[in-house]
């Protein structure tokens, strides 16, 4: 391995609990809404927009839809399997989630201490993410973790998404890093991994469920292993 310097990390799911935040969120407006008198219970709800919001994310990521349209059509779209055609209260769920959402705060265990030590050891971290940048920036303050980043890449500021070359190449030119001493950490193998690969930056694979097993990349399971393997 090539002394690395650079530490590109991506932020959802790999520091920052997306799921367990997201769900937290989503309890608060169920109540909120009194989506009890629609669903009956909180699980049904939740099941039916998790499978809906990955299936736009997956075409935003391909650029088949806008921002916009995932944003406007995955509440609306996940009431109407419930045949509730109420474009409303679909409209008023979305604002309350881009409210609520990033103001939530639970990170990956030893996020924060990790983050704390790798700077004590004087790497230079980044974040590379293809996450909306109005909402990234909340999150990363709201949790207490912008300060530990230098250069941030926003996927939608760029007009390419991770796993385009294209985004990696401009997140290397911003934090004057060469790929072979940068490394990058995230949860996706296609997106962040196989994405960092193909111009030259080592990768780590974080899969704090293992569910994953192979001797091609690194994997990790708890973030403070990133410690011993640097």
């Amino acid at each position: 391995m090539h002394q690395i310097r650079h530490l590109f990390f991506d932020l959802d799911r790999t520091l920052w609990d997306f799921d367990s935040n997201s769900k937290k969120a989503l309890q608060e407006i169920f109540h909120e809404y009194k989506l009890h008198t629609h669903f009956h219970h909180f699980e049904s709800f939740h099941h039916t927009y998790l499978k809906v919001n990955s299936e736009l994310w997956r075409k935003y990521g391909k650029n088949k839809i806008t921002k916009e349209q995932l944003r406007d059509t995955r509440f609306l779209k996940t009431l109407q399997q419930h045949q509730i055609n109420d474009e409303g209260l679909a409209a008023l769920i979305s604002d309350a989630y881009i409210r609520l959402s990033p103001r939530q705060t639970l990170l990956f265990p030893n996020a924060a201490e990790t983050l704390t030590e790798l700077k004590k050891r004087g790497y230079i971290m980044h974040i590379i993410t293809n996450g909306f940048e109005e909402v990234q920036y909340i999150k990363l303050n709201e949790s207490g973790i912008r300060p530990f980043f230098d250069v941030i890449v926003c996927s939608e500021h760029v007009g390419f998404n991770k796993p385009d070359k294209r985004i990696f190449i401009h997140s290397l030119e911003l934090a004057n890093a060469k790929a072979e001493e940068s490394m990058m950490i995230g949860d996706d193998l296609e997106i962040d991994i196989l994405g960092a690969n193909q111009v030259g930056m080592e990768a780590v694979l974080f899969d704090p469920m293992k569910k994953r097993r192979s001797k091609a990349f690194e994997i990790i399971h708890d973030l403070s292993q990133l410690l011993e393997m640097l």
